[in-house]
């Protein structure tokens, strides 16, 4: 076990000295999100109308965060696809290193970098006035549970790529994941004005738990929750899928992993 976490330091030192080798990839991972904010919170800002006092800066911060936690699953996909097409995983296996450390190696990093992404558009938050009214411990158990989202979704990420091994596919099944994950939900726009159907499957989409709680956490306005279990219990739900989409990815991964070593 030791090893084992001492081998993941490693390699999440190794993908740190990487982006210090090549800063501008953190240009690209922050970019687009900054990007979001400012376009959600100004353009689209004063033609929203959300409950409560905040306004829509407010509401669309935890949504803006949850979006880009969703974007690890792409990261990580290419990033495994990458390391076993360009030989990265045979040089692994011929040293004295634990199998595991690899894969943790990968989604610690990439979770490292989403810290940064998320540090940032907070930044740029502040600035066009999103601010979080709870205090500073709920505010970082709001940041903790979308890093938690962050590092599920680079498992499920890890998953995929060493699943489907191909980065046009990668990418493409990532986009099918993502798109009705992000928008069908409440991470955008307030569920009341949707159909019934539509607005039950939204309420019950994991995003919508991890929104509604990282909201309640910041303080920030979201209107009155309806009657459906995750909309009056958003942490408590947020939490529960989160570790069992860890329970049951992590375990898949890791066999996916030795699977595809032992193809090369």
């Amino acid at each position: 076990m030791t090893e084992a976490l001492s081998d993941s330091f490693a390699l999440v030192g190794r993908q740190m000295r990487h982006i210090r080798r090549m800063p501008e990839q953190l240009l690209g991972i922050t970019v687009m999100p900054v990007a979001f904010v400012i376009v959600f919170g100004y353009l689209f800002g004063s033609a929203m109308q959300v409950p409560g006092q905040g306004g829509y800066k407010e509401y669309i911060m935890a949504g803006i965060f949850a979006q880009v936690m969703l974007a690890n699953i792409t990261t990580t996909a290419v990033g495994v696809v990458n390391d076993l097409n360009n030989g990265l995983v045979d040089r692994f296996r011929a040293l004295p290193i634990s199998r595991s450390s690899v894969l943790i190696g990968r989604t610690v990093a990439d979770a490292v970098l989403v810290t940064w992404t998320c540090a940032v558009m907070a930044l740029v938050g502040y600035l066009i006035g999103w601010r979080a009214h709870n205090g500073i411990l709920q505010t970082l158990a709001g940041f903790g549970l979308l890093l938690l989202m962050g590092f599920a979704m680079s498992w499920l990420g890890a998953l995929i790529g060493l699943t489907l091994r191909n980065v046009e596919t990668v990418s493409a099944l990532s986009g099918v994941i993502m798109m009705p994950l992000a928008f069908l939900s409440n991470a955008f726009v307030p569920l009341d004005g949707l159909p019934g159907w539509l607005r039950a499957i939204a309420e019950w989409n994991p995003v919508s738990s991890v929104v509604s709680a990282s909201r309640e956490l910041f303080g920030n306005e979201q209107g009155a929750a309806s009657g459906a279990l995750p909309a009056q219990h958003p942490i408590a739900t947020a939490l529960i899928v989160l570790v069992v989409l860890l329970v049951v990815v992590v375990p898949l991964a890791g066999r996916a992993y030795q699977k595809a070593a032992a193809q090369r």
